[in-house]
């Protein structure tokens, strides 16, 4: 009786699921994408990076820009004055107030600074190029972790309608043995086989629906999405890239890959640093302009009348520094740059040998997993018409429900083992298209 109703209570779960799982929303894999484009996190950050460096990179953090300072001033005294004359009355004066007023505008342009400013806007250039390349890896790992996810949902998605026939096809089996008992053709040990199979295959669904529920979560989590457990379906439907093509982007990796393009950026800032430090060598030019106007009124003293004094005018200047000798600071800086210049060198030469490893494993990879899926379609096919005989052959009663069983758990096998091939063979060529820089390029 217990293991009826726990039978009961199975069944009931699945038809739960079933009518849980029908008009849900659609994500495909473009949608899936802008998405994650619009609000994952780590994007959001990596575009606020290129932001910062696009600010650098403009004419107001150059320098080429000139200097406008504007001042003003004012100022008052109050004061006793005892004047003591030798040859007069000693003159004491009380309250003598006195006031100053000024402002001006001041301009200060460099003219010329030994072209260190044109080097580091240059290389401020080079930064910016640098944080883009820097956001479309961000963007290309945070594609590959999404797809991964997704395709995960979907793999676990086509194994529920595989467990899900195998289900059906196990219930009816509990029927059929329960009327051939009945009616006394065999014995209770077949019901109770059937059943068993029934309960191992209700767990197997029951487990894989949990699994996709979690990997569920974890595509809302990765979008941004602010209910976690909204359901959705996802696009089942995969395809392949020729192989000719492939081969294209794999000759034109070095052009394309994120890595080398970002170590390229980098060789360029270096060398622009050396010519930064040089820079110093070489002497600058200032040139200085102002407006001002100064009012200053004193009081009378014993010998003198008080006065108002107002004047105004322009004034300009150039000036010329030249640091002949710093202390050898400037050597350093210089010789510290060349060798961070040859680190960059050194570390391009690394990548590249690590990239085309890379790639060669991406590819050889890809091809296996490619040839996998096509052995597991034939496997597939070869243990449907097996099963569809033994299904006959079982119903027919020339073997028995061990046989059938058996059958049936190898056609499980291929549909589920194919799954995993189509979805493992399709993360490879998305890998292979990240290295060779054409991630972005393709349709998925």
């Amino acid at each position: 009786m217990k293991k009826e109703l726990r039978f009961a209570f199975v069944i009931i779960l699945l038809v739960v699921f079933q009518v849980s799982s029908q008009e849900k929303e659609i994500i495909t894999k473009e949608e899936a994408i802008a998405r994650a484009l619009e609000n994952n996190f780590g994007i959001k950050i990596a575009r606020n990076q290129v932001e910062i460096a696009e600010n650098n990179q403009g004419i107001l953090n150059s320098g080429y820009l000139p200097r406008l300072r504007g001042q003003a001033g004012a100022g008052y005294d109050l004061n006793d004055r005892l004047t003591e004359p030798e040859d007069r009355e000693n003159v004491d004066q009380k309250g003598i107030e006195s006031n100053r007023y000024n402002a001006s505008i001041n301009v200060d342009y460099t003219l010329f600074d030994g072209l260190g400013r044109l080097y580091n806007y240059k290389s401020l250039k080079e930064q910016y190029d640098l944080s883009q390349l820097e956001a479309r890896e961000t963007i290309e790992n945070t594609i590959l972790q999404l797809m991964s996810v997704y395709y995960e949902i979907a793999r676990l998605t086509q194994n529920i309608e595989v467990l899900q026939d195998v289900l059906e096809t196990s219930q009816e089996r509990v029927t059929r043995a329960q009327y051939q008992f009945d009616y006394g053709q065999t014995n209770n040990l077949a019901v109770l086989n059937a059943r068993v199979d029934v309960n191992n295959d209700s767990i197997n669904l029951l487990e894989t629906r949990q699994q996709l529920h979690n990997t569920k979560r974890d595509l809302n989590v990765l979008l941004d999405r602010e209910i976690i457990d909204k359901e959705f379906v996802v696009d089942t439907t995969v395809g392949f890239i020729p192989e000719l093509q492939l081969e294209a982007f794999v000759e034109e990796a070095a052009l394309n890959n994120v890595s080398l393009l970002q170590i390229e950026k980098n060789l360029n800032i270096s060398d622009y640093d050396i010519k930064i430090s040089k820079s110093a060598y070489l002497p600058t030019i200032d040139l200085t302009g102002s407006y001002g106007w100064n009012r200053n009124r004193s009081a009378a003293t014993a010998f003198f009348p008080g006065s108002t004094t107002t004047t105004d005018g322009i004034s300009a200047g150039v000036s010329l520094n030249w640091n002949l000798f710093d202390g050898g600071g400037t050597s350093v800086r210089v010789q510290n740059a060349k060798i961070n210049y040859e680190n960059q060198e050194l570390l391009k030469k690394q990548i590249e040998l690590e990239v085309k490893r890379n790639i060669a494993n991406a590819w050889g990879n890809y091809q296996n997993k490619l040839y996998i899926f096509r052995v597991q379609e034939e496997n597939v096919t070869t243990n449907q018409d097996n099963f569809e005989r033994s299904e006959e052959q079982f119903k027919l009663g020339r073997i028995t429900s061990i046989e059938f069983r058996q059958a049936q758990v190898n056609l499980l096998d291929a549909q589920t083992s194919l799954n995993l091939a189509k979805y493992d063979a399709k993360l490879a060529e998305m890998e292979l298209l990240q290295l060779t820089g054409q991630l972005l390029n393709i349709k998925l």
